[in-house]
């Protein structure tokens, strides 16, 4: 049996980078080393008594359990080790963190991260993940990384991607030719190549929102939310709703299978609830690489949202492109 490893199919494709001099290279590695770790501690969390609260509240005003913060101190570290990066944003920090590695000030590239994603879902043992972003860093390299080096539309992107803790750890990014995917092979201690060229569908039947705030919801959603639920054979209706509480989770089955991931603006979050920087605009890559799309519901894509802070939030549909069509159609 052939066997493709992440660090074996980085180096093939290194060639499409030809300035990185193999910079982008050992980063994407640096992450896969990070994700190695992290699987590790998710997977005897319960043994070792790292779950539950670690006792105070992150910037998003949300309480911080103790495998976030082993999550961010794993990347700050392999990130640091690595000397290509920088700065870094995390969402659980309230200001971008530079980064004091030997050559750290000369890396140029900048990382945005939200180290564990769904991490509410932690104590019940509900898959979990990672997601990040990767920039090109504009202040010269050598001095003092600046705000403006994080603050980049996502169509300024070299890359983004994200990790799925669940029954098997797996890898999916892009560097802008496409979406692969590596499921960690934990007898090697690899990730393999078990997802080449992912294509999501164009179309689905399975749509994954929080419908406990429909309430709050602007009506073209509402109107929507009706659609799915009637029944027409022709159109494949009624839909079938899949929702996680883990965007990760959600995100990655409606990639392979077809669906549409929607997290509206609602009278309590008008501009939404997820992170520009860490959530939206890194799936949004992933989703348009895949064949996918992703706007804020007005048309206006994700990616050439230009962010004007940290912790800006926007509101989100992304997944099947004529599924994200369709339902921006109601919105209208």
């Amino acid at each position: 049996m052939s066997i493709t490893t992440l660090g074996q199919f980085i180096i093939e494709k290194q060639m499409d980078f030809p300035f990185a001099k193999g910079e982008l290279s050992r980063l994407l590695r640096d992450i896969g080393i990070a994700s190695k770790i992290i699987s590790r501690e998710v997977n005897k969390a319960g043994l070792t008594q790292i779950l539950g609260d670690f006792g105070s509240v992150n910037v998003q005003g949300e309480d911080v359990k103790k495998l976030d913060i082993i999550g961010n101190e794993t990347f700050i570290w392999a990130l640091s080790k690595g000397g290509e990066v920088c700065a870094m944003a995390s969402e659980e920090n309230d200001d971008m963190i530079p980064l004091n590695g030997f050559y750290s000030k000369s890396g140029k590239y900048v990382v945005c991260i939200d180290p564990l994603d769904g991490s509410s879902n932690i104590d019940v043992n509900v898959s979990i993940g990672t997601i990040f972003s990767i920039y090109r860093r504009i202040s010269e390299p050598g001095t003092e990384p600046d705000l403006k080096d994080v603050l980049q539309a996502g169509n300024q992107l070299v890359g983004a991607g994200y990790v799925v803790y669940g029954t098997s750890t797996m890898l999916v990014y892009s560097t802008g030719a496409g979406v692969n995917g590596f499921t960690l092979d934990p007898s090697i201690g690899e990730f393999c190549l078990s997802h080449p060229d992912i294509m999501t569908p164009k179309d689905g039947k399975v749509y994954s929102i929080n419908e406990g705030n429909a309430a709050e919801f602007p009506e073209g959603v509402k109107t929507y939310l009706d659609w799915v639920k009637g029944t027409n054979k022709e159109e494949n209706r009624p839909y079938t709703a899949r929702y996680i509480g883990s965007m990760v989770a959600d995100f990655h089955r409606n990639l392979l299978k077809g669906g549409v991931f929607i997290y509206p603006p609602t009278a309590k979050a008008p501009n939404g609830k997820l992170r520009l920087l860490f959530e939206c605009i890194p799936m949004a890559f992933i989703s348009e690489q895949a064949g996918g799309k992703a706007t804020i519901g007005d048309g206006s894509r994700i990616l050439d949202v230009i962010p004007e802070k940290l912790h800006q939030r926007v509101p989100a549909i992304m997944g099947s492109a004529n599924m994200v069509d369709k339902l921006e159609d109601f919105m209208k």
